[in-house]
This record gives structure tokens, C-alpha cells and sequence, in this order.
């Protein structure tokens, strides 16, 4: 397939631009239709829920406030309502506007002014629902009540449809990311088109994922938190999926290969990588499912969906992508180095093989070290309280922040979050009594019933979030209702937040479980070994708890908030824990195979657990570390997204990330490795052969001109520049994919035979202590080859 993509390269990159802007344009003419569905099967705010809507059937679309505040005097003052009363009735003309209701109207509207006259509001009802109001209407809106203000009469606006004018322009966070990432791709590979390459998967990836998911919203109920998550996990899949590939297609024609074979290969190997590790990032996210929380299901529709196209950009558009490219892949300086000196082995860096040493000799140090470091982080966890975020919790600077501010100010903290008492039968006058005595409410009240069902709106004393709402709500539920005798239910938002909240962490334990245990079973498949993957389930467990200590400290407890700039402190997310490890597990996935793999190919080779574990870390922790470093910059750009809920996905998961790939797996897996010796490829004689084979990478084959011949060798002198003997030496054969088949040591008098599976192509690689290393490709016939190699004096390998 990557041959035929590289080939007809021109074909796939139309059909791709075809498919990205048919969906792009189908998309836009269908617009959107998310719905955050919190459906809780079972809960007490679910049967709320289901009574007020066959009391109320025809629901109104969203309610919105403008609230105002006088520094002097009243609010009832001729002077502020000869400026507020003009602003409403221009509002409530205004097309789409249902209605508007104003506290200067009767009795009714005296409610909505506060004990001391400082502050009132008014609700205004939109005839759509929050997501459908056309943002032009909601911005003339805000413009109109704000024009009102003058000295010492200040006027903010809150509710659903106002937030999403607050909003900053959509894809900002994303283009900071992508900018963010192209610096380092820069700084890794040295070339601009190597640099373009994986941002250019990218985008097609998340590009046509958020068209698809905008789509799907008009055939089933997708949050809007969806594009979203879906476009975070989307940039940093695709980039990192795509800089795999690209690093080894690079490599392939540093070591001499031509520019369609490199890829190929890259694609053949890499590729097939990349494969698993999408395919393990779709499962891990699949594993939401088992909560049942019907507004996950939408979740995993985006994301998946969007990794899926990541993984098919990197294996069908990349290889077209390279092969218009060709050697240009490659700097300039390193394409000029190519041309004089030929085919060259690549090496780990000096820093990755003096650490990966250091690692060797220090294991029970550095694995201390890195446990108390992910020990302390973790701390914070031990006061995890899910919940959901509001309005209170947005930047100090929003608008909707400061109505929330206004109305806690005026009309108490439980104002922002109403209980609804939803009662079908029984003594609801004694029910009133009953609740309006109850410690922690400050204000009940029981609107008119309708079709025998009777609404009882309940204001707490304290916030939403807080801990005192939560059990206001238990103590109404276990105590009040049952000794009223009446049959009656607590719903409302922040009734429902909690039941949210209740619902997640029943069913977390299940979840963890789940996705713990896919893993263990994918590792124990792929790499044959038990103490492997009970070692990355326990490391994705640690992660797991210190990143969520990251959270808690910075959302819940505060730290760090306002230098951020996230508005304010309150419970994480319910749905936050459920989201953040399917895409911790999935791409922590991704590094453990990509470290583990070079680690066990070498252990095959050797059976030296030692040399194993030091070479992989060598060979593969700036990759790994480069690709974590996109993702962290990829994920707190989200920051800027103007979403909390985003916001607090984006630093999790960057915190995650960079815990999990700069601790974890370059410090206490390796070293952890170390001291567990051989028994880290242990496996049962029984379980191996009842175990289905899974290979990462392809069975090795010499190249395309290999034949069916028997085994040959290649066999010669290691000479110096002078004619002298080099003894020592390591000679090394391996395939045209760069996997090692056969490693001597030269003799006394510099001879050396490495034996050859087949007839082919192969890379003939040399390394002797105080000479440079030598690199080239042999043509193997029938018969043994004979080879010569001279070295010249230069740096020294650090790794082998």
C-alpha cells in the first residue's frame, strides 16, 4: 500500500484535499447540532427530570440574565430605569428573543430585585437553545444591555448562550498548538518540508475528524465538548504518529537506501506501528462505554473517529507526501554530509546514551527519585471532589463571571444553582414547610402545578459546587421528602452535577479495571512476557494519580489559577477522570511499545537484559521525548480554548504526558528494568504456546531483490587507514529495515565472517573503540562475499 501511495502520489493527494473540503463544505452548509444529554438512568434527577417534562412538555429554549448594580441609591431610581427599561424592550423586539422579563413589571418582577435595591436582574428567554442562537443575535444582545451602563450603574450578562460570545475565536488553541509544535519539529529534524510533514497530517486527520463529527451531530447526540477533546487527542496522534515515520523513513536514507525504498519501508515498519497504536488509542477510548453515561457515547464517537483518520492521513497521504519530496526530507546540511560521505549509521546522541548509562549504573537511586517525585505530585488526589464547573469559575474578566459574582452578591451564593423539588403527590404545603425549615436553604417557593405535578423551587445558602449543596441535597432526599410522606424528587442542575458526579466514580473502579487489563493483555501478546506488562499497568496507574494530583492542586485547590488565567477554584470535572486515562492509557501505549520493542529486539538478539534495556533507552528516549514535548505544547494550548472543561482536559493531559514520558518511561521503567534482570521476559512454557502471536513490526525480509537462495555470509579484514589489523571490532549485518541479524567481534588479525539469512541487500555496519564509525550497503549473490573495511580515528559510539 505504501508503495502505491508513493507512486501515485499525486492521485491519493487529490483525493485526499477532495475529501477534506467536500466534508468541509458539507459541514458548513449543514451547521451544528450538538446536545449535551445527561441522561442518568436510575437517579433521583432523572426522575425529576422525566415529570417536569410531562407536566412542562414544551420547553422553552435558554434563559439567559442581565444584571445590573447601582454604587449609590437604588436600582428602582426613575434615572436607572429610564436607562434599563429602554435596553429591555429593544431586546425583547429583537428576532429570535421569546420573551424578556423585566423586574420593573408588577409583582412578580419585585423578586428579582435584591433586599437592599443594589442589584436586580432580568431573564431573557431565546427562542433555540443555547447552541442554536445565532451569535450575531447574542452579541447584539450584550450590546445593547451593556450601552446602558454609565457611571456608577455597571450591567453584565450570564447564561449559556452569553458564554459562547465570550468565547476566543475557534481554533485558536488549536493554531498555538500547531505553531508550538512546528518549533520543535524544527529544532528535531533541522528541515523545513521534515518539519511540515507531520503538521500537515495533522490537520488532514483533525480537519476532516471535526467535519465528520459535525455531521454525526445531526444523527445522534454528540456534547459539545466533543470537537473539542476530539481535536486535543486528533493534533497530538497525528503529529506524533506521523514524526515516527518520518524519523524512520529519515534514517533509512541516511544509511543509503533510495528515497521510495526508505519509505516504504518506514511505512512497512513504523507504519504498522502506528496501526497499533491508533488501533490501542480507539480501544482505551472505547473503554468509556462500560460507565454506560450516555453523554460519553458522543465522546468517543469524535475522538475515535478523528484518531482513526489521524492514523489513515499518516499511512496513505504521508508516503505521497514523502515521495514528492524525496532526499529534500533530509536538511541541507545532512543531504551535503550524505553526498560526501556517504551511507552513515545513525546513533543515539551523546546525552541519551551517557544517561541511559547512567540509568544502568544508578537503577535503585533513580528509581527512588522518580517514585517520591510522582509520590508527592500524587498527594493532592487523596482530596479529589468530581463535580462540574459553572460560571462561577470562569476568568475574573468575563462578563458571564461577573453576573455570577452580581447574583451571589445579591441574592445569595445558591442563587446561581436552584434545587427543583419535583412532587406528583402528597402534602406539598407540609413539603414546603418541611424544606423552608431545613438547615442550608435560604428561600423555597411553589410555582403553580400543572397536570398534577407540582415544581418547588429550593435556594441553598451555599455555592453549587460546594460541599454543603451536595449534602443540603442528601438531607432532602433521605430525610425531608420520606417524613413528609410526599413522592417527590430533587432535580435541577446541580442536583443533577452531583448524580453525574455519584454515577462516575461508582463505575470508575470498573472503568480503571477495564482499560488496565486491555493493556496488560495487549503487552503480554506483543511482547511475551509477563513482568512487562504488570509493570506498565502499575506505571499507568502512578501516572494516572499524579497528573490528577496536578489537577486537583492547581483547579480544586487553586494554585497557579490566576497566573494562568482560568478564573476560579471548584470540584474537577465528573466526566474529566473517564476521559483523561482512555487518552492516558492510549498514548502511554504508544511509548511503553515503542521503548519496550527496541528493548526486546535487542534482547532476542543477546539474551542480555542489561545491554537490552540500555541500548532502547538509548536508541529511543529522544524520540519518545521529542514527541512528548509536541503533545505537552499541543494540550496546554488549549488553555486558550475559552472552554473550562477543555482547558482542565489540556493540562491534565499535559501533565500526563510529561510525567509519564520524562519520568516514567526514561527513568523508572528502564531502571526498574534493571533491577528486575532477566525475569523481565519471563514467560510461562504453558502460556507461550497458547498465547496468539502479534508482531508490532513485519517479519524482516532482505529487500526486494532477496531470493529463496540458501544462507551465505560476507566475510573480509578490519584494517586501519595504515594497512594495520583492528581487533575488537564490532561488525554488525542488518536488514534494508534497519533490524539487526548477525554481530561478530574482528579477531587478532582483523578478520571477521557475519552469516547472511538469504541472498540480497544488506547494511554492513562497523564500530571499534577510538575509530569512527563505518557504514555501507553489500550486494549478496549466491556465494560468500568478501568485504573490507577500513576505519579511520574519530569519536567513539556511546552506545555500543
Amino acid at each position: 500500500m505504501a508503495r502505491w501511495c508513493y507512486r501515485h502520489r499525486l492521485v491519493v493527494l487529490l483525493l485526499w484535499v477532495g475529501a477534506l473540503f467536500g466534508l468541509g463544505f458539507s459541514a458548513s452548509t449543514a451547521g451544528t447540532n450538538y446536545a449535551n444529554v445527561f441522561s442518568l438512568p436510575d437517579t433521583d434527577s432523572k426522575s425529576a427530570y422525566d415529570l417536569m417534562e410531562k407536566a412542562f412538555p414544551n420547553t422553552s429554549g435558554d434563559t439567559d440574565t442581565v444584571v445590573w448594580k447601582v454604587d449609590q441609591g437604588s436600582v428602582r431610581d426613575q434615572a436607572v430605569q429610564s436607562r434599563i427599561t429602554p435596553a429591555l424592550d429593544k431586546i425583547a423586539k429583537m428576532n429570535g428573543v421569546g420573551e424578556v422579563t423585566s423586574p420593573y413589571a408588577g409583582a412578580r418582577g419585585a423578586a428579582q430585585i435584591s433586599r437592599d435595591g443594589k442589584i436586580a436582574y432580568a431573564q431573557l428567554t431565546f427562542a433555540k437553545r443555547a447552541n442554536e442562537v445565532p451569535k450575531d443575535l447574542v452579541q447584539n444582545v450584550v450590546d445593547t444591555a451593556q450601552n446602558a451602563e454609565r457611571a456608577g450603574l455597571h450591567v453584565e450578562l450570564g447564561g449559556q448562550a452569553i458564554q459562547r460570545v465570550q468565547e476566543p475565536p475557534q481554533g485558536l488553541s488549536e493554531m498555538v498548538g500547531i505553531v508550538a509544535a512546528a518549533v520543535v519539529l524544527f529544532l528535531a529534524f533541522g528541515s523545513f518540508f521534515a518539519m511540515m510533514l507531520p503538521i500537515a497530517i495533522a490537520i488532514f486527520g483533525v480537519g476532516m475528524g471535526l467535519f465528520s463529527t459535525q455531521l454525526l451531530s445531526h444523527t445522534t447526540d454528540i456534547p459539545d465538548i466533543a470537537p473539542l477533546l476530539a481535536s486535543l487527542i486528533g493534533l497530538g496522534v497525528g503529529i506524533d504518529y506521523a514524526l515516527f515515520i518520518v524519523t524512520r523513513h529519515r534514517k533509512g536514507i541516511l544509511r543509503g537506501l533510495d528515497p521510495e525504498e526508505s519509505a516504504v519501508t518506514a511505512l512497512n515498519t513504523s507504519g504498522r506501528a502506528v496501526l497499533f497504536a491508533g488501533g490501542t488509542v480507539c480501544i482505551a477510548l472505547a473503554g468509556m462505554l462500560v460507565t454506560q453515561l450516555r453523554f460519553l457515547d458522543g465522546v468517543v464517537i469524535g475522538t475515535s473517529l478523528t484518531v482513526v483518520l489521524s492514523v489513515l492521513a499518516a499511512t496513505t497521504l504521508l508516503p505521497a507526501l514523502l515521495g514528492f519530496l524525496g532526499p529534500r526530507v533530509l536538511s541541507r546540511r545532512q543531504r551535503r554530509r550524505l553526498a560526501a560521505s556517504g551511507p552513515e549509521t545513525e546513533h543515539a546522541s551523546g546525552l541519551a546514551a551517557r544517561w541511559s548509562d547512567n540509568v544502568q549504573k544508578r537503577p535503585r537511586r533513580i528509581a527512588a527519585l522518580a517514585l517520591v517525585v510522582m509520590a508527592v505530585l500524587a498527594i493532592p488526589v487523596l482530596s479529589l471532589r468530581l463535580g462540574a464547573t459553572d460560571q462561577g469559575n470562569d476568568n475574573a474578566s468575563s462578563t458571564t463571571r461577573k453576573a455570577y459574582d452580581l447574583l451571589a452578591e445579591g441574592f445569595g451564593p445558591g442563587f446561581n444553582g436552584p434545587l427543583q423539588v419535583v412532587t406528583a403527590g402528597g402534602d406539598t404545603a407540609s413539603l414546603v414547610r418541611d424544606i423552608g425549615s431545613t438547615p442550608g436553604v435560604a428561600r423555597v417557593a411553589a410555582l403553580p402545578p400543572a397536570q398534577g405535578v407540582t415544581v418547588i423551587q429550593v435556594v441553598p445558602t451555599t455555592s453549587p459546587q460546594s460541599k454543603q449543596t451536595d449534602d443540603l441535597i442528601d438531607t432532602l432526599r433521605d430525610k425531608v421528602i420520606p417524613k413528609a410522606g410526599a413522592e417527590a424528587h430533587v432535580g435541577g442542575v446541580t442536583a443533577v452535577s452531583k448524580d453525574f458526579a455519584s454515577v462516575t466514580g461508582d463505575r470508575l473502579p470498573l472503568f480503571i479495571a477495564t482499560i488496565i487489563g486491555l493493556g496488560f493483555l495487549l503487552l503480554l501478546v506483543a511482547f511475551r512476557s509477563l513482568v512487562v506488562p504488570l509493570t506498565a499497568a502499575l506505571m499507568n496507574l502512578i501516572a494516572a494519580a499524579a497528573s490528577f494530583g496536578v489537577l486537583v492542586a492547581i483547579f480544586q485547590w487553586g494554585w497557579g489559577l490566576d497566573l494562568l488565567g482560568l478564573g476560579k477554584e471548584g470540584p474537577i470535572n465528573a466526566f474529566l477522570p473517564v476521559i483523561m486515562l482512555s487518552l492516558l492509557f492510549g498514548l502511554s501505549m504508544d511509548y511503553q511499545v515503542f521503548l519496550v520493542s527496541r528493548m526486546h529486539e535487542e534482547w532476542v538478539h543477546t539474551r542480555d537484559n542489561a545491554r537490552a534495556v540500555r541500548v532502547g533507552l538509548a536508541e529511543t528516549s529522544r524520540v519518545i521525548n521529542s514527541a512528548a514535548l509536541i503533545m505537552v505544547c499541543v494540550f496546554l494550548a488549549f488553555v486558550l480554548s475559552g472552554d473550562s472543561g477543555a482547558a482542565m482536559a489540556g493540562v491534565g493531559l499535559a501533565a500526563a504526558v510529561a510525567l509519564d514520558a520524562f519520568i516514567l518511561r526514561t527513568a523508572l521503567v528502564p531502571a526498574a528494568m534493571h533491577l528486575l534482570g532477566n525475569s523481565n521476559w519471563w514467560l510461562p512454557a504453558w502460556l507461550e504456546k497458547r498465547l496468539p502471536h502479534l508482531a508490532v513490526e513485519p517479519k524482516e525480509e532482505a529487500g526486494p531483490e532477496a531470493g529463496e537462495g540458501p544462507a551465505s555470509a560476507v566475510h573480509g579484514f578490519i584494517r586501519t587507514a595504515d594497512g594495520e589489523p583492528v581487533d575488537g571490532a564490532a561488525v554488525t549485518l542488518l536488514s534494508k529495515g534497519g533490524r539487526q541479524l548477525d554481530r561478530v567481534t574482528s579477531l587478532a588479525d582483523g578478520s571477521y565472517i557475519v552469516s547472511v539469512p538469504a541472498p540480497g541487500t544488506y547494511l554492513l555496519a562497523t564500530t571499534a573503540t577510538s575509530y569512527g564509525s563505518r557504514a555501507a550497503q553489500v550486494v549478496v549473490a549466491d556465494g560468500p562475499l568478501v568485504y573490507d573495511v577500513e576505519l579511520a580515528e574519530g569519536e567513539v559510539d556511546a552506545v555500543n
